[in-house]
């Protein structure tokens, strides 16, 4: 394969605290073709930023005491406005949450409590002509 033509890997992005979280993201990522860098607070994630382009990013809303995932949203959705920006919350979305997604240029947010699977396989299947996300609604 000529490396000129070949195309370059899918780049994924997960931002969580939670080590289980991010370690099931990455192997739901990887089976559906993407290269996922792990993020575990926001230093890393910014720092991961100037590194790769994402075609993806799946943040936690809630990263403790390293920062809040909203702003990261506003932040990747700013730095890579192509990127289907994913943000995972406790519970239903409320009127707040939603105006959250909305001022941050989030693609979807997602229960927190779904299986990681579930959420790779629901971002994947909006656009599955290509295997990459697409779209742009708030589940």
């Amino acid at each position: 394969m000529n490396p000129r033509t070949a195309n370059p890997p899918k780049m994924a992005l997960v931002v969580s605290p939670d080590l289980e979280t991010v370690s099931a993201f990455q192997a739901a990522l990887t089976g559906n073709g993407y290269v996922a860098i792990i993020a575990r607070d926001l230093p890393t994630a910014l720092l991961a930023t100037t590194q790769h382009y994402f075609d993806l990013a799946i943040v936690a809303s809630r990263l403790g005491e390293g920062g809040d995932g909203w702003p990261l949203a506003g932040v990747l959705h700013l730095v890579f406005p192509r990127a289907f920006i994913a943000v995972l919350t406790p519970g239903e979305p409320d009127v707040v949450t939603f105006q959250s997604a909305i001022n941050n240029g989030v693609t979807e947010i997602y229960d927190q409590s779904k299986r990681p699977a579930e959420v790779v396989s629901a971002i994947v299947a909006q656009n599955p002509s290509k295997g990459e996300p697409g779209g742009k609604r708030v589940q």
